[in-house]
């Protein structure tokens, strides 16, 4: 597998990534992937122009500089977990058109064997 510039050596090198046919065959059969001849020579190009990109911003991203997941800091934004009374039951089936044994009333959908 070709490496990705920047990634261990020297940032800022921009050499050219190139990934073989016989390694994007490698890697279907790791992922137990059938990939006809026309596909493995399609797919190897393509691959590499990924793995382009993927230097192209490691070379970015200087040492001193962290790593993050947002833009912006975040912090808990959750509320305090407040235990608050529910309905009663009546109050649950006021709005109900049937009720029968504090349950809402609805029609069988399966007949009446169920």
């Amino acid at each position: 597998m070709p490496e990705i510039p920047g990634s261990s050596g020297a940032r800022g090198t921009s050499a050219r990534v190139e990934i073989t046919r016989d390694e994007v065959a490698h890697l279907a059969n790791l992922a137990r992937i059938d990939l006809s001849d026309e596909e493995l020579d399609h797919l190897a190009p393509q691959l590499s122009v990924i793995l382009e990109s993927v230097a192209s911003i490691s070379g970015v991203a200087g040492d001193d500089i962290p790593p993050t997941s947002h833009a912006l800091p975040l912090t808990n934004v959750f509320r305090e977990d407040v235990v608050t009374p529910g309905l009663t039951p009546e109050q649950a089936l006021a709005g109900a058109p049937e009720v029968e044994q504090q349950r809402f009333s609805v029609p069988r959908i399966l007949g009446e064997e169920a």
